[in-house]
């Protein structure tokens, strides 16, 4: 049995309570000699992911003192892990694995950054598998992870407002990896090659997925597996933009290689419901679709989004992570697939995005029905209007998803008013 403190810089009543309920004592917003004194302490300290590099926890601690959470939760679970990350997609893929292995009987439980922490995940008896989304923040402080199952779908640009560089956070990604043995299984995107490199850098056995190449891969409308046989037509998918496609063979990649079944992962993409604020149709007025986007907080979820569509309105901003934001007009320029009918800039990053998009027509909103009404403004019958904002949503908004719900509302406030029968008021 171990000793147990917590801390906690701005404890809520609900975690005072359950440390009471522990018996664990709780040290709230510790002084800086408090602080020193407990990691002086302790034999271990386990932080969570939203404690941020700057703490002064981490100059404290040290070598070898500090890990994460999911760190201490596989060193003390039971349970085989099937873990999944990248910088865009990693929900999605998650919930569509634990979907393919609960459809092939396995009791089977999500974990991880999508929602239930892992530590508690392990002390759910039914659970014989675990599928586990994890971010950098979480594996950078790993040192024996190492997943049965370990998937990365894809590395660009993010969290430099956390990280150090770009190389510190593609190292923290890579070790999702790192403690593999011969027998665990690593799955990465063939088209990604930072991913690529993580996997091959592995001792695990390597496994590829990619649009038109790899293990698993599409081809004149099915995905397929390595032996080239079908696994799903892409027409049974619920959605089918290019990165939804390239989701499907992610999960399927995973979850056959983690001992699901064909026939129930083929059930479970006809069964698919796509999360929210991911490129969601609101709704359609005047010949203009109007899609909310709102989880995309980085340049490269925005170019996966405008893959898309042939003519957008995009709406983009909010508090930037320290990323290019030119990065989108640049994709756009070289793949020549979309055409950018106009950008409305919000949010703090207001001016960065008009720089990024010089030359194309812009304008700039104080809030989000602003934005939208300077949308319809810029969009013609045919058109997209696209939330697809390339940064955080905390300048404006607590999280991602009530600046998508307040798009939502902006949109639908733009519909005529109809009586009880349907027809406009």
């Amino acid at each position: 049995e171990a000793t147990v403190r917590a801390t906690d810089d701005a404890p809520s009543a609900a975690s005072r309570d359950a440390a009471a309920r522990l018996g664990v004592p709780l040290f709230a917003a510790p002084e800086p000699e408090v602080l020193s004194g407990l990691v002086e302490e302790a034999a271990r300290v386990v932080v969570s992911p939203g404690v941020p590099p700057e703490h002064p926890v981490f100059a404290l601690a040290a070598p070898g003192q500090l890990i994460a959470e999911i760190e201490l939760a596989y060193q003390l679970g039971t349970q085989p892990l099937v873990a999944i990350t990248g910088t865009n997609g990693k929900t999605t893929v998650t919930e569509l694995v634990e979907q393919m292995l609960a459809a092939s009987g396995r009791r089977v439980l999500a974990a991880g950054n999508i929602g239930l922490p892992l530590i508690e995940a392990i002390d759910v008896s039914e659970a014989e598998v675990l599928v586990v989304e994890v971010s950098s923040f979480q594996l950078a402080h790993t040192e024996s992870f190492a997943p049965a199952v370990a998937t990365y779908l894809n590395f660009a640009a993010d969290h430099l407002d956390w990280h150090d560089s770009l190389q510190e956070y593609a190292a923290a990604k890579a070790r999702i990896f790192a403690a593999q043995a011969p027998g665990d299984v690593a799955v990465a995107n063939l088209e990604d090659p930072v991913a690529l490199a993580a996997a091959r850098a592995t001792r695990g056995r390597v496994v590829t997925f990619g649009a038109s190449e790899g293990d698993y891969h599409e081809v004149e409308g099915a995905l397929v597996g390595p032996d080239g046989g079908l696994l799903a037509l892409v027409e049974e998918l619920p959605r089918r933009l290019p990165h939804d496609r390239l989701n499907a063979l992610a999960a399927l990649a995973t979850a056959l290689e983690a001992g699901a079944e064909p026939a129930a992962c083929r059930d479970a993409l006809k069964a698919w419901v796509l999360p929210p604020h991911r490129v969601e149709l609101v709704g359609e007025i005047d010949g203009v679709g109007y899609y909310d986007d709102s989880k995309a907080t980085t340049p490269s979820a925005v170019v996966a989004a405008l893959r898309g569509f042939a003519r957008v309105v995009l709406v983009a901003g909010g508090r930037n992570k320290g990323l290019d934001l030119s990065d989108i007009s640049r994709a756009v320029a070289a793949e020549g697939t979309t055409e950018l009918r106009g950008v409305v800039a919000i949010g703090e990053a207001a001016e960065e995005v008009a720089a990024a998009f010089a030359g194309t027509p812009l304008r700039r909103a104080v809030s989000m029905s602003d934005a939208v009404r300077a949308a319809r403004e810029l969009a013609r019958p045919g058109d997209v209007v696209l939330l697809s904002p390339g940064c955080a949503s905390f300048d404006w908004y607590r999280s991602y998803v009530a600046r998508g719900e307040d798009f939502q509302s902006e949109v639908l406030a733009l519909f005529p008013i109809r009586d009880e029968e349907g027809s406009p008021a």
